[in-house]
């Protein structure tokens, strides 16, 4: 049995595909994905945006792939795409067409505007999509094809075609380049890096096998289910034919990131496949990425207003107490001095005179303060190393996620650094507050406890 596509392999298809193609990292690796599940993407946006670039690309990284592109418009006729009519078969009274050259023989197909296609192209082009067969005269025939890149400026309207639309399992909006890459798009050097060894029959076959014994898993199935939930919330409505070609899609990414699971990572796919208007894949993007990708920190909220307390608490008890007596002779002795004046007999008496004004402690006091904190210090040690594991966690996941786009993991990344490092500052404050009560003057003939700092949050219980 060939060996499936390895995610070395699949890298450097990616990174080949994307070189000299500014900011099309997601659609880049959502059409080999496609292209790699069986799939069709439609790539949504205005003209000069790359996007016939892509689909020239993606026919190099199939071997044996032909390519075919077509500006349609509403005066396209079918010769156009499916071939001309065969002339020795009209004398034999058949109805074939000669299409050698043409869609019906295409591995990789660009079709640019194709919803401003008439009706007989769409209606032959529904079976050619969803089968892979073309019917030709009398008999339907197999066709090699792999994916059909489509091209539109904006989404039909049209309830006729509706069903078309439905046919592409990928939308992937794409805009024109950022001002922040707008330096790099003036000097963009088009020169194309070496190219690695395209995908072959053979290895999509394996790959398609192993997408077989891929299982879906309880928490990528919660994660659909809730999903499922927040559509119907937004009045998004999703046939069950496409919640199964997503999970298709969810398994291919998968077996070709050499796993036999879904992952929760491998959810940055659902808005591009769920989302029926461009202007939902960022608002559906968003929730997948805070409930269940985790790019959004953990901030302890009750930690911060433990610690805060704590220091609060540490001022009031180290705040010299008013007494106007002692007060104003520091306060003389000072004036006196003035500001350059470093004499030992200068910093005695204010030494002396601060003592006095300093507040005392008896021993109960500050081990109460000192256990406390250090019942605190403990509840955020254990709040913490969770937080430590899920990042290393993820980290080990990130590596076996190869479609992953790298922004998007950069940021669950800092996320959980940022949800790492927030604890342990607060962790790092709670010391210096231990620290702080340690060192209260004692007063051995005080015996009074202190009631506990109250710190909201009902004590983290």
């Amino acid at each position: 049995m060939p060996s499936p596509l390895s995610p070395e392999r699949l890298q450097a298809l990616i990174a080949h595909l994307e070189a000299g193609l500014l900011e099309r990292g997601e659609a880049v690796r959502l059409a080999l994905l496609a292209a790699l599940a069986g799939e069709h993407v439609l790539l949504i946006g205005p003209p000069g945006t790359a996007k016939s670039a892509l689909a020239r690309r993606l026919q190099h990284a199939f071997a044996g792939a032909r390519y075919f592109e077509r500006l349609l418009t509403r005066f396209s006729v079918p010769e156009e795409l499916f071939g001309p009519l065969s002339l020795k078969a009209l004398e034999d009274d058949r109805y074939e067409r000669l299409t050698d050259g043409y869609l019906p023989t295409a591995g990789i197909a660009f079709l640019d505007e194709v919803f401003k296609a008439n009706s007989a192209i769409l209606n032959a082009l529904l079976t050619l999509l969803n089968e892979r067969e073309f019917d030709n005269g009398s008999a339907r025939v197999r066709t090699p094809l792999v994916c059909v890149v489509g091209a539109t400026n904006e989404v039909p309207t049209d309830e006729a075609l509706q069903a078309f639309y439905d046919r592409f399992l990928l939308r992937v909006p794409v805009q024109p380049v950022s001002d922040a890459g707008f330096a790099a798009l003036l000097e963009l050097d088009a020169t194309a890096a070496d190219e690695p060894a395209p995908v072959t029959p053979q290895e999509r076959f394996a790959l398609a096998l192993r997408r077989e014994a891929v299982v879906l898993g309880d928490a990528a199935t919660a994660a659909l289910k809730a999903a499922r939930d927040w559509l119907r919330e937004q009045a998004i409505t999703v046939s069950d034919r496409r919640w199964r070609q997503t999970v298709g899609l969810l398994k291919t990414a998968a077996a070709s990131s050499g796993r036999d699971a879904v992952a929760v990572l491998d959810l940055w796919l659902l808005p591009y496949c769920l989302a029926e208007q461009p202007a939902q894949v960022a608002r559906l993007a968003s929730w997948v990425e805070d409930e269940w990708l985790g790019t959004r920190a953990i901030e302890a909220p009750w930690l911060t207003r433990a610690v805060e307390a704590f220091e609060q608490q540490l001022g009031l008890e180290t705040t010299p107490r008013q007494d106007d007596g002692e007060a104003g002779k520091l306060a003389l002795a000072r004036s006196i001095a003035g500001p350059g004046d470093g004499s030992e007999l200068t910093r005695i008496v204010s030494a002396t005179l601060e003592a006095k004004l300093q507040p005392r402690y008896g021993p109960l006091h500050v081990e109460a303060r000192v256990a406390q904190v250090d019942e605190l210090l403990e509840r955020a040690a254990a709040h913490l190393q969770p937080l430590r594991a899920r990042a290393l966690a993820m980290q080990d996941a990130l590596r076996q996620a190869p479609w992953l786009p790298p922004a998007l993991a950069q940021r669950i990344v800092d996320a959980h650094e940022d949800s790492v490092q927030t604890v342990s500052d607060r962790v790092e404050r709670l010391q210096i507050v231990r620290a702080g009560f340690a060192a209260l003057p004692i007063d051995t003939a005080l015996t009074d406890a202190p009631r506990p700092v109250t710190w909201s949050e009902a004590q983290a219980a």
